[in-house]
């Protein structure tokens, strides 16, 4: 599947308060922080995020040759694990893309989904099928084949590396072949979730890893494949913590920009990906066709958390904060306190939305943790589960609509806020 990312017109109701210029907004009330600080901690900020899912991806890529050298329950149950936490930082990151082309065009590399995972290794046929009209890589499987023929080369895999996986990743320009990142970890290391719309996630066995005691055929390349995507991770989160230190190309590119175009890339991050991301495309949309090929974290059923954090990161660039996963804070200069100095009900109403949000994706990670996952969630005839997954995807919409207000207020030209079919034109997805 590819994704629709269609303009959300930003309807700023006329009945709202004249726009503030920033110079006026700033005079109005000499506590406010500069647009400039703001911007300045903004790009501090997602240093400190992709530095702590750098860290995280290493802690992962130990866990992983760990699982290689000594397959066991174990060692595979804690490289589940640090996939997991992993997730928790860069999660909160995705509020840096949208408004940043240097992470935008980077960002498919490392979380690119949903994924046709028979380009990677095996599949049970019965579910997912043998073919695909759409993709001729549907059933590839990498790890079983040596060589693949691409575009009449043959390609040499004999040997898996982070290079050849990088060159396989979205071949033949099919966006579903993906290859590399996060979730082409999630798969080698669950496997399929073949339990539908009931509880269960992947269930590959460890032994898929084990040479001496080798189920599913191909268990050294296998092995091959994860340790290799997840170095490849960890040089392409290299490449972002590179990006966002001092003279790194993100931060440079938000350095050129004036002061309002600057608050007009924080505010495009989180009203984008509020919207059209991750209320429409990751939430909406599985809901909307009770498929759960259309959860995020398909293969561990981690996808309450990874869209609980997802909020989270937005709510951290509003208020300029953050939480490292070594326990630390940070807190600087911020959207909010600007807002505040402008209008202070506006500020409260979007803190309070912001809350709003975080407690309905907090009321599906419990609902995860009592045993109904997002896939259990979306199943025909769910009414409860689906209540909560659509009162996430309504307070994203309502924060969508606050956030549009603050753009407003501080006559910030140049936000586009992108939007889902899911939400903008249903009829749309129906017709697929």
């Amino acid at each position: 599947m590819t994704f629709r990312r269609v303009l959300h017109a930003s309807l700023i109701s006329a009945a709202l308060a004249t726009p503030l210029t920033l110079s006026s907004a700033v005079q109005a009330a000499n506590q406010a922080p500069s647009a400039d600080a703001i911007v300045q901690h903004y790009a501090d900020l997602a240093l400190a995020v992709y530095g702590d899912s750098l860290s995280s991806a290493n802690t992962l890529h130990e866990a992983v040759k760990a699982l290689i050298e000594t397959p066991s329950e174990a060692t595979l149950q804690r490289a589940r694990e640090t996939w997991i936490a992993a997730r928790v930082p860069y999660q909160q990151s995705e509020a840096f893309r949208f408004g940043n082309s240097v992470v935008d065009d980077w960002e498919g590399r490392v979380n690119a989904w949903p994924l046709d995972e028979g380009l990677i290794d095996y599949v049970d046929t019965d579910s997912y099928g043998s073919e695909s009209y759409e993709n001729p890589f549907y059933t590839a499987n990498i790890i079983a084949n040596p060589s693949l023929t691409i575009s009449g080369q043959t390609v040499d895999a004999s040997t898996i590396t982070p290079e050849l996986i990088q060159q396989l990743h979205e071949i033949d320009g099919v966006e579903a072949n993906v290859a590399s990142g996060y979730h082409a970890i999630e798969f080698l290391l669950w496997g399929q979730d073949l339990h539908g719309t009931e509880p269960g996630a992947g269930e590959r066995p460890y032994t898929d890893f084990d040479t001496s005691n080798c189920t599913g055929g191909n268990c050294e390349r296998r092995a091959q494949y994860l340790e290799s995507a997840t170095r490849l991770l960890i040089a392409d989160l290299e490449e972002m913590v590179a990006n966002w230190q001092q003279g790194g190309a993100a931060r440079a590119e938000l350095e050129a920009k004036s002061s309002s175009e600057g608050l007009a890339s924080i505010t495009t991050g989180m009203g984008s990906l509020a919207y059209g991301e991750l209320g429409g495309e990751r939430t909406k949309l599985g809901l909307m066709l009770h498929d759960p090929e259309e959860e995020h974290d398909c293969f561990s059923d981690n996808t309450h958390n990874s869209h609980y954090y997802d909020a989270k990161g937005i709510q951290n660039v509003y208020l300029g904060r953050y939480t490292r996963i070594d326990g630390s804070q940070m807190q600087g200069p911020s959207l909010s306190a600007l807002v505040a100095a402008t209008d202070a009900d506006l500020d409260k109403k979007m803190r309070a939305q912001l809350d709003a949000t975080q407690a309905a994706g907090k009321a599906m990670v419990d609902s995860a943790n009592q045993g109904a996952p997002f896939d259990v969630m979306i199943a025909p005839g769910n009414s409860e589960g689906g209540k909560l997954v659509q009162n996430f995807v309504d307070s994203l919409v309502a924060q969508t609509g606050v956030t549009e207000e603050i753009i407003a207020k501080l006559g910030l030209d140049g936000v586009a806020i992108e939007g889902s079919d899911s939400l903008d034109n249903p009829s749309a997805v129906g017709a697929k």
